[in-house]
């Protein structure tokens, strides 16, 4: 009997294993998950979740008896300590498991701050279930909260924790919030929104240093100022997990390299998820992701190879995030344009920026626009005319070939 292996506990190996079974695999599916939980998504952790909106098993991808009744062997609260390609076995201590195929889905971890006082009780990161327990347990008794850094987890944790009732600062090393990751129109827009809901925003602003009392921050050092903090959340990136593949001797290089059918540098092994570097054909480039349809479309293509049913992954990149009342959606990356259309009114708090390159669509972020983000992805990579994409009169499926539509 075939033995299939997953590693890690996020969306991806809950799809995997969804996956595995669906395309007919009746061997043994093991997944090894470092949390004492079962697989669960991560969006819900900086928003629903965070703000007390919903239970813990809500978070679960599949309830235990879907495991149950599919015969599949969870190993929780267990890390693996090492893989080995040439007798195909991943241990976990001195205990080794063999596999015929194995995948990794490892995730990421958050960049961590090493600098003085980051030892201090109070100072928090976000990613796991646990962290956010933490959290919430902390801002029961706050008052005043300093996250570092301006991204979209940064942003969607300040909107819960002022709509909470605490004090905010947000610190920005870059000129803008969101610079990385999003044009100055937008980042002007998710100024402003923050800015009227209460939120203290300092750009060009790093964290030097925490200081505090009896071992619990109060105050986070800013070159010749300090703000008060009785809590801290940093959100400064996140790094792939990539040790395990590393040690394997897998090729590793901002993630876990792998090709087109999610497969490593070895033929057995498998990858998916926010540790990949994958080849996007669409976009032309390699990419590693931090998304879920991303680890979720990698996961389903991973399953097929590895039951030798050939499939390819390709697909336009697409995010989303949620602060306020305001839904985010976003396809491709601004960054590859040349120009840009605005679609609705910003004012009015819904709106379609779409981005195009060399007069075709390249990308778009669509607030409280789902109508426009759908038809956006029908329109990804075709000549527009700009003013039509602009005049609201205009019905956007309209502009959708048929052969596409």
């Amino acid at each position: 009997m075939s033995t299939m292996v997953i590693i890690g506990g996020g969306q991806a190996a809950g799809q995997a294993i969804a996956s595995l079974r669906q395309e007919g695999f009746e061997g043994r599916i093991l997944m090894i998950g470092e949390e004492p939980v079962l697989p669960y998504g991560r969006p819900p952790l900086s928003k629903q979740y965070l703000a007390g909106a919903i239970p813990p098993e809500k978070l679960s991808v599949r309830p235990e008896k879907f495991y149950e009744d599919r015969n599949v062997e969870l190993r929780l609260g267990e890390t693996v300590t090492g893989i080995d390609p040439t007798q195909q076995t991943v241990s976990i201590g001195s205990e080794a498991i063999g596999y015929d195929k194995l995948l990794i889905a490892t995730g990421s971890t958050p960049r961590r701050l090493n600098i003085e006082g980051s030892d201090l009780a109070g100072i928090h990161y976000l990613r796991t279930q646990g962290d956010v327990d933490a959290i919430r347990k902390d801002m029961n008794d706050a008052k005043n909260l300093c996250i570092v850094g301006g991204g979209y987890i940064g942003l969607e944790v300040a909107s819960v924790a002022v709509t909470a009732g605490l004090n905010v600062d947000v610190l920005e090393m870059e000129n803008r919030i969101l610079q990385r990751v999003t044009t100055p129109f937008m980042s002007d827009f998710y100024h402003t929104l923050h800015t009227g809901r209460g939120v203290n925003i300092h750009t060009s602003t790093g964290c030097a240093g925490f200081r505090g009392s009896a071992g619990r921050v109060t105050h986070v050092l800013c070159g010749d100022k300090e703000i008060e903090a009785d809590m801290v959340i940093v959100g400064i990136g996140i790094i792939p997990n990539t040790q395990l593949a590393d040690e394997a001797g897998l090729d590793v290089d901002n993630g876990i390299i792998v090709d087109e059918q999610c497969r490593t540098s070895d033929p057995n092994i498998y990858a998916a998820g926010d540790c990949t570097n994958h080849p996007n054909p669409i976009l032309g480039r390699r990419l590693r992701l931090e998304s879920v349809p991303n680890a979720m479309d990698q996961a389903r293509t991973a399953a097929a190879n590895m039951l030798g049913i050939e499939k390819s992954y390709a697909a336009v990149p697409w995010f989303w995030s949620d602060q306020y009342d305001l839904k985010l959606q976003m396809l491709g990356f601004s960054g590859d344009a040349d120009a840009s259309v605005l679609r609705g009114d910003p004012e009015a708090r819904q709106f379609a920026q779409f981005y195009l390159s060399a007069g075709k669509v390249v990308a778009v972020d669509a607030v409280n626009s789902p109508k426009e983000f759908m038809v956006a992805k029908q329109l990804f990579g075709l000549g527009v005319d700009a003013e039509a994409l602009s005049d609201t009169t205009v019905d956007l499926k309209s502009l959708v070939p048929e052969r596409v539509a």
